[in-house]
């Protein structure tokens, strides 16, 4: 079976990838930052965050349409490999 038969994703599609970290003032822009890598274009409102309940940790969920699943995994990579990144989904 090949990389794209075992895609469960048809491409193109709306696709939201969500980083988790610590709050601080600059997260938001480093996950746009990293996603812009990988898109040629963000929507208005593609970028959503909300912070956890005691404020300690933010969320950021940005939505854009995914091309083909290496550029997702390009995406998710990154996000995994930066020290300010806990967790993308």
């Amino acid at each position: 079976m090949s990389r794209k038969e075992e895609s469960l994703i048809e491409f193109p599609c709306h696709f939201p990838v969500k980083a988790m970290g610590l709050a601080c003032d600059e997260f938001d822009a480093l996950v746009v930052s990293i996603v812009r890598k990988h898109v040629d274009d963000l929507p208005e409102g593609a970028v959503k965050n909300r912070p956890s309940k005691s404020g300690k940790y933010t969320s950021v969920t940005v939505t854009f349409e995914a091309t083909n699943r290496a550029q997702l995994d390009a995406i998710y990579q990154e996000l995994s490999d930066h020290p300010l990144v806990l967790m993308a989904l």
